[in-house]
Parts: C-alpha cells; sequence; structure tokens
C-alpha cells in the first residue's frame, strides 16, 4: 500500500467553495504541499497564482488586489502580477534602469468554477524559476460534472480537515465494509444490521463506477426519499466520489472531493445537491447527519494514526478491497501515462462484480 504514495498530478482538484472566493479578495490554500492564491478578478472570473513573491518570498494574499481588481499587489514592495502570472509593476524602478518587468512570472494554475466549487489543475512542471513558460497551456479536459446536477449550486458544503495522508482519506471513500461500525447509529444501521452485498461495476474515464442498484435496506435514511429510489456510485482519480440517488423525476447527489494539503494532511469537501422537496424541508437535519457523517471518519482516521505510526503492514482482502486495489493500480497507471487520457492503462477492463457483507 506504500508503492505509489505520492501526489497525482496533471488532474482537477477541488480547491475550495466558490463562495468563500470574493470579487477583489485573496484566498490561501496548501495543495500538494504547494502554496497557491485564489482570487477573483473585477468580472468574478476566478484565477489561481502560486502564493510566493520572486522578489522575497513573502506570501502575495499579504497583498491586495489593485486596479480594478485586475492585479495582485505584493505588501513587501508593491510587485505587481495579473491574473497571468507576469509581473505588472515593480516601483522601486526609476528612469533608466532597465528591466524587462514582463520576464518575471509567478505560476498560473488553470482553474474552472463549476456547481459553486472551485477547481484546480494541478499540472506537472515546475513551480517557479525561469523554466516557466509564457502562457500555460490548457488541461486536455474539463473538471467533472456533477450528475444530475446541471448548472445548479450546493444546497449544503461541508469542509473537514482529516490528519492523515490522501490514501487513507480515499479508502474510506470507497470501503464498503466499515459503515456498520464506523457509521452505526439509530438513523443510519446498526452493527447487528448486516448483509450479503452483490454489486456491479464498470470502468469510465479515470475511474470506475458502480452502476445503478436499490440502496441497501439497511441504510434507514433513504426512507425519507420515499418512491424507489435508484442509486449510481462513481469514484474518479484523483480522490472524487459521486453517489447520484434518482427518486422518479427528482434527485439527491453527494460529492465528495479529497485533497491533499500534504504529505499527512488531508482538506474533505462535501456538497449535496437535490431537487428533493423532502430534502429542502429537512435541511437542518441533513446537515446534522452530513457533518456527523464525516466527522465519524475523521474519528476513526485519528484513531487508526495511533496504529500506523509504527508503520505496519497492511492487508488487502477480497472483495471488499478490490476498490482500494482498483485505486494503487490507477494511481501508478495515471503516473505513467504523465497525464495523457489516451495512455492511461486502466486496472478494470470489463464490467465486473463484487460480493461483500456490510
Amino acid at each position: 500500500m506504500t508503492e505509489t504514495d505520492t501526489f497525482l498530478k496533471d488532474l482537477w482538484y477541488g480547491a475550495l467553495p466558490a463562495a468563500e472566493l470574493k470579487t477583489g479578495k485573496l484566498v490561501r490554500r496548501i495543495i500538494m504541499g504547494q502554496p497557491i492564491l485564489f482570487g477573483r478578478e473585477g468580472d468574478g472570473t476566478p484565477f489561481a497564482l502560486r502564493d510566493i513573491c520572486p522578489h522575497r518570498g513573502i506570501p502575495l494574499t499579504a497583498g491586495r488586489m489593485v486596479n480594478g481588481a485586475r492585479e495582485v499587489e505584493c505588501a513587501y514592495h508593491g510587485w505587481r502580477f495579473g491574473a497571468h502570472g507576469r509581473c505588472t509593476a515593480i516601483p522601486s524602478l526609476v528612469e533608466g534602469q532597465e528591466m524587462d518587468i514582463a520576464r518575471i512570472r509567478v505560476r498560473k494554475y488553470p482553474v474552472q468554477e463549476k456547481n459553486g466549487l472551485i477547481w484546480v489543475f494541478m499540472a506537472s512542471g515546475p513551480v517557479e524559476g525561469p523554466q516557466l513558460a509564457d502562457t500555460t497551456p490548457e488541461p486536455a479536459f474539463d473538471a467533472p460534472d456533477i450528475p444530475g446536477a446541471g448548472e445548479r449550486g450546493p444546497n449544503f458544503t461541508y469542509v473537514v480537515t482529516f490528519d492523515c495522508n490522501i490514501d487513507n482519506a480515499i479508502l474510506g471513500l470507497m470501503d464498503p465494509a466499515h459503515g456498520p461500525y464506523v457509521h452505526q447509529s439509530w438513523y443510519w444501521r446498526t452493527s447487528k444490521s448486516t448483509y450479503d452485498k452483490s454489486k456491479r461495476f464498470a470502468p469510465t474515464d479515470l475511474g470506475w463506477v458502480m452502476l445503478s442498484h436499490a440502496p441497501s435496506s439497511n441504510s434507514a435514511a433513504y426512507k425519507i426519499l420515499g418512491g424507489q429510489p435508484v442509486t449510481e456510485i462513481k469514484f474518479l482519480l484523483p480522490g472524487i466520489r459521486t453517489e447520484h440517488i434518482q427518486v422518479g423525476k427528482r434527485f439527491v447527489t453527494s460529492l465528495t472531493m479529497v485533497t491533499p494539503i500534504e504529505e499527512s494532511r488531508t482538506q474533505v469537501i462535501q456538497m449535496l445537491f437535490w431537487d428533493h422537496p423532502v430534502l429542502s424541508v429537512l435541511k437542518p437535519a441533513l446537515s446534522f447527519f452530513s457533518r456527523a457523517f464525516l466527522d465519524q471518519d475523521k474519528r476513526i482516521i485519528r484513531k487508526q494514526n495511533e496504529g500506523l505510526k509504527f508503520d505496519p503492514r497492511l492487508m488487502l482482502i477480497p472483495d471488499a478491497d478490490t476498490q482500494a486495489r482498483w485505486y494503487f493500480r490507477s494511481k501508478k497507471a495515471w503516473a505513467e501515462a504523465e497525464g495523457d487520457p489516451q495512455r492511461f492503462d486502466h486496472p478494470l477492463k470489463e464490467e465486473t462484480t463484487l460480493r461483500w457483507r456490510s
């Protein structure tokens, strides 16, 4: 479980809820150990730059947006940078001091805003120095779509930090056997309500999908939706899980994104989208239960860390841990593909059925 423990590049990562990014304000995030500045230009267009001034190393987020929110001004010496990453002004220069300031730049990161979320594309390549290109090439593919959501934003958002590496956080997303133990509760399930499960899986771009099925009968929360719910669960690299529930013409979609802050800290963003009238009425309770669900995962990971600090040898078993095997193989295959989806050797070649008890 340690053969591919590096961060994956050339993929879209969930950075932050769009509501946190106000026009004219600067937001700092650490992603993959790299400081990134997020901002909005005057017209609302989001952008992202490396959050280090190349002059003296101070974070650019210590400064401010100027010139109609078109430039970032460093707090130390007033150097300015546009959303493209190129330097636009060095106030200390006087007449006769010739310097091509446009050759000075900070790294620009491609961003997309979709469904109330700011996505950032963490491309491979240098993060500073003269090797930075004049222009940042656009990614070959877009940030993922949210099943059923269309253009709508989230009805609920929750952001939490796990004290673990991204792999351990992701394994929790695709682990079907821990639910009756970690998430046991009167409104979800108990450790005694376990059943044999059999689910069909199929490959999809950069991941796989648990094909449409009826929700588990030992998950009481689904009953409030009424009708005959049908669920489809999808996992995509680098750490994106969607659960789309269709109830007649109504839908509910859960989006969970796992983004590495650094080796031992991981951000998890949970968003819920729905057009189901029952859920709008029950939103306060649903918000409470969603937070409780992630907090249960956070607590179990904290306990797991007590064992992992001794670097034990770990196990993966069939079939409950087969998705974990696919994940590690997918990481290796994507690293070998060097960001080219056409070269990605998918570990799941055809539809298959997995069985477990939970």
